[in-house]
C-alpha cells in the first residue's frame, strides 16, 4: 500500500465520522442552516424587501418569501450582473455559472465563496465515503479524468463567468494535480468532438484509474477509445475500477457501459448543479444518495402532483415521506431564496435522508392527463431490456396527439439502439406494460381506449449526438431531455430516424 493510499484511508475515516454527526441530527442541522442563512442575508436588498429581520421561524419565511424560479429571480440577478453589491447575498459573487434553461435562455447562477467551498468539498467527500466503506483506495495512485466544459472564463463587472465544470477545474486540489487528466490545453478546446479525440490521444497510454462525467459523453469517449484500439476499455486501462457520474440516471446506459468496459467497475452517483451540490452516493450497499444537510443549503419540498395547484403546501425535511415525488425547493449561501430548482426527488430513506432524482417538474408527458415522469420511463426501458441482449444508447419520449396514419394518439419513443430487439413489437409491449403498472393514469387511458400502445421510432447510430450538435448542446454538462409534453425535440429527431 502506497503512502498516498494510506493517507487517503485515514482522511476518509475522519471525514466519514464528521458526516455522521450531521446525518444523525438532520432536523437540527437544517434548522441551524436556516437561521444562519437568514441572519447573513438580513441586510441585503432581497433580505430587506422580504423583511428578513422579522423572520423568526419557518412559517414567517413561508409568508415572506414565495417560491420562485429563475425567471422570477432574474431582476435581482440582473442587478448583480451589472455590478451591484449586497443584492441576494453579502458582497458580490465570485462567479456566475452560465447554464441554459428551457424557458429563460441563458441563466447566470451566482457562486459565492461559501457556496463554491461546499461544491468542491462534496465531490471530495463522495470519494472519501467510498474509500471508507470499500477499503479500496489504490486508485488514488493512478490518473483521473473529468470530462468537463472549458475552464476558459469571461469577466463582467469584476465577476468571472463560465460553465460550472470549467469553474471547478480551477480548484483541483494540489494533491490531485499530477493525477488529473486531460491537460489544461486540451480541456480548453471548445469543440466537443475535437476535444474528445484529443483526450483519447492523451490518455491512451496512461494508467487511468478513475473516469468521471455525464454518462452519454463518457460513452462517446469509450467508443472512440474502442474504435482507435479495437479493445475493451478495461483492457486498455487495466486498473480502471471507479466511474463517477451525475446529471442523469445511469441505468439506461449500464448494459452498454458493461459491454464497452468489458468488466465490472464500481460507480459513485453525484447530484450536483450550478445552484448547489445536493447529494452523493455514500454507500455501495444502499439505494439513493445522501442529502447534504450541512452545506449551506436549506431544503423545502412540495408534492409534485400538487405543485401546479393553488397554494401547494411547502414542507421541510421532517415531514417528507419515502416514495413520494417531491419538487425540491432550495435557499442557499449563494443567495437563491425558495428557488425552484426544477428537479423532482423521491426519498429512499429517512434514516439517514437519501434521495433519488426522479425527473424534472417541467419534463413530463401529460398531454392526456397521464403525468408520466422520467423515473417511470427509465424504469420501463430497464425492465424491457432485462435478461435480453438489447442495449440502448439514448432515448426520449414525446406525445403523438394527431397521428399522421390516423387512429388513437400514443406516446412515441425515439430510441437509438446499440443492440436491437429481435421483435420490436414485443419490446414496445414490455415497455408499455411496465408504464401501465407504474402509472395508474396511463393504465386507465390505455384500458379506456383513449390512448393506444406506445410506438417506437428507431434513431440511427449517432443520431442523438447529431441532434445535440444541431441544437448547440453537444458535450459538457448538456443532457438529452427524456420527456417532452410537446414535439419540439421529436420534430428535429425525425431527421435522424431510420423507421
Amino acid at each position: 500500500m502506497s503512502l498516498k493510499t494510506l493517507g487517503a484511508k485515514i482522511f476518509a475515516k475522519k471525514i466519514y465520522n464528521k458526516i455522521q454527526k450531521w446525518a444523525n441530527n438532520p432536523v437540527g442541522t437544517q434548522e441551524k442552516v436556516f437561521r444562519e442563512l437568514i441572519l447573513k442575508a438580513e441586510n441585503t436588498s432581497f433580505g430587506k424587501d422580504h423583511h428578513f429581520s422579522e423572520i423568526t421561524n419557518y412559517q414567517d419565511f413561508i409568508k415572506n418569501v414565495p417560491v420562485r424560479d429563475y425567471e422570477a429571480l432574474k431582476p435581482y440577478i440582473a442587478r448583480i450582473v451589472e455590478g451591484e453589491e449586497n443584492v441576494l447575498w453579502e458582497g458580490k459573487p465570485l462567479y456566475f455559472a452560465k447554464t441554459s434553461g428551457t424557458t429563460s435562455g441563458v441563466k447566470n447562477i451566482p457562486l459565492t465563496a461559501e457556496s463554491l467551498k461546499f461544491q468542491i468539498q462534496a465531490a471530495r467527500d463522495a470519494i472519501l465515503c467510498y474509500i471508507h466503506e470499500t477499503g479500496n483506495g489504490k486508485f488514488v495512485d493512478g490518473k483521473w479524468i473529468f470530462l468537463q466544459g472549458s475552464p476558459v472564463l469571461k469577466e463582467k463587472n469584476g465577476v468571472k463567468i463560465g460553465r460550472l465544470s470549467g469553474i471547478v477545474a480551477h480548484y483541483v486540489p494540489s494533491y490531485l494535480l499530477k493525477n488529473r487528466m486531460p491537460s489544461w490545453n486540451t480541456n480548453c478546446i471548445d469543440d466537443w468532438e475535437t476535444k474528445v479525440d484529443a483526450i483519447v490521444e492523451e490518455t491512451l497510454t496512461e494508467n487511468m484509474t478513475v473516469i468521471s462525467g455525464i454518462p452519454s459523453w463518457v460513452q462517446m469517449y469509450f467508443e472512440k477509445l474502442q474504435k482507435r484500439t479495437g479493445k475493451k476499455v478495461g483492457e486498455i486501462f487495466k486498473n480502471f475500477d471507479l466511474f463517477i457520474y451525475g446529471g442523469v440516471n445511469f441505468e439506461p446506459y449500464k448494459k452498454k457501459f458493461e459491454n464497452l468496459i468489458g468488466k465490472k467497475v464500481d460507480s459513485i452517483e453525484l447530484f450536483p448543479a450550478s445552484e448547489g451540490f445536493f447529494a452523493f452516493q455514500d454507500s455501495q450497499k444502499e439505494k439513493g444518495m445522501l442529502l447534504l444537510l450541512n452545506s449551506g443549503i436549506f431544503y423545502e419540498f412540495i408534492k409534485a402532483d400538487e405543485f401546479f395547484g393553488e397554494n401547494p403546501q411547502r414542507i421541510t425535511l421532517k415531514d417528507v415521506e419515502t416514495g413520494v415525488n417531491y419538487v425540491m425547493i432550495i435557499s442557499t449561501n449563494a443567495g437563491l431564496w425558495s428557488y425552484n430548482l426544477g428537479d423532482t426527488v423521491q426519498f429512499t430513506s429517512t434514516q439517514p435522508y437519501r434521495v433519488i432524482v426522479s425527473g424534472r417538474i417541467k419534463h413530463f408527458i401529460s398531454a392526456f392527463g397521464e403525468h408520466v415522469i422520467a423515473k417511470e420511463v427509465e424504469q420501463a426501458i430497464k425492465e424491457a431490456m432485462a435478461g435480453s441482449i438489447v442495449s440502448v444508447n439514448e432515448f426520449t419520449v414525446a406525445p403523438q396527439i394527431t397521428p399522421p396514419e390516423g387512429g388513437l394518439p400514443y406516446h412515441e419513443w425515439f430510441i437509438e439502439f446499440e443492440n436491437e430487439p429481435e421483435n420490436m413489437d414485443d419490446f414496445a409491449s414490455k415497455i408499455d406494460q411496465s408504464l401501465q403498472k407504474q402509472n395508474t393514469y396511463y393504465y386507465d387511458l390505455i384500458q379506456g381506449k383513449v390512448l393506444q400502445k406506445l410506438k417506437i421510432r428507431k434513431v440511427k447510430n449517432g443520431g442523438f449526438a447529431g441532434y445535440m450538435k444541431s441544437v448547440g448542446k453537444l458535450g459538457g454538462q448538456n443532457k438529452v431531455q427524456r420527456l417532452s409534453n410537446d414535439r419540439k425535440i421529436a420534430e428535429v429527431l425525425l431527421k435522424f430516424n431510420t423507421s
